[in-house]
């Protein structure tokens, strides 16, 4: 997965998504727990997998309404994902958020945004 400053950690890939995701990149502390914990890195990939299809995740109806309404009108995508095995400052939740003109999907801790 690139990462904001051209590092990789282990490829990420989707099949069939429902819609572009462009280049895939993550924040720095993100990539650093993805290098220190495979678990966390499976985590990421799984997530993955459920944005690009449309699987929203952990967030409430409303963002899901606007999740599906965004597939259609060609407007940004937000996921957010949690699992309690990975705290990070007491938080264990990722998000995944696609551009708008699809150009690139990034992974984040809420607390990057």
């Amino acid at each position: 997965m690139p990462e904001k400053g051209g590092k990789n950690i282990d490829t990420l890939f989707v099949i069939n998504p429902a819609f572009s995701t462009g280049q895939i990149v993550a924040t720095r502390g993100v990539y650093d727990l993805a290098c220190q914990n495979p678990d966390f890195a499976r985590f990421i990939q799984e997530s993955l997998n459920r944005h690009v299809k449309s699987d929203w995740g952990d967030v409430d109806e409303e963002d899901k309404q606007t999740n599906d309404l965004a597939l259609k009108q060609g407007t940004r995508l937000l996921s957010a994902y949690n699992d309690d095995r990975f705290p990070k400052n007491g938080i264990a939740t990722i998000w995944i958020i696609t551009e708008a003109d699809r150009s690139a999907t990034t992974i984040l801790f809420p607390d990057e945004y």
